[in-house]
């Protein structure tokens, strides 16, 4: 929610973009999304800082980025790629470029990824 609520903080309104269920099975695997994307993008649009929630179905969004057009495009922390300035280095960078838009990176929260819950509930679970 504080990554949400600090990208909000950026713009006029807030669209998040969010992985269709097949897209996410083909980034993580076959028993991933652990909930269906009707159900996450409700929860998300449910959010007081969530304007739209727009669902997409490739693996990266920059075909909606290109549609939608936004002036600020934030990523969370987690998406971090080692390199000088994390923003720029992003792929989604080049798309926003075209039309003058900016990539931010707002600080990843330790402890809230899905997989890293997933893991200590099966470890748990097996002790």
């Amino acid at each position: 929610m504080a990554t949400l609520q600090a990208a909000r903080q950026l713009g006029d309104c807030l669209i998040v973009c969010l992985n269709s269920d097949a897209s996410v099975a083909g980034l993580k695997g076959p028993d991933r999304p652990v909930m269906s994307e009707g159900d996450r993008s409700r929860l998300l649009a449910a959010l007081s800082c969530v304007d739209a929630v727009l669902i997409f179905d490739e693996p990266t969004p920059e075909a909606a980025l290109s549609w939608v057009r936004p002036d600020v495009w934030v990523k969370g922390g987690d998406y971090a790629t080692g390199g000088g300035d994390t923003a720029a280095t992003l792929p989604e960078a080049d798309v926003l470029r075209r039309w003058g838009g900016n990539t931010v990176v707002v600080p990843y929260l330790d402890g809230r990824s899905t997989t890293d819950m997933i893991v200590r509930s099966v470890a748990e679970r097996t002790r």
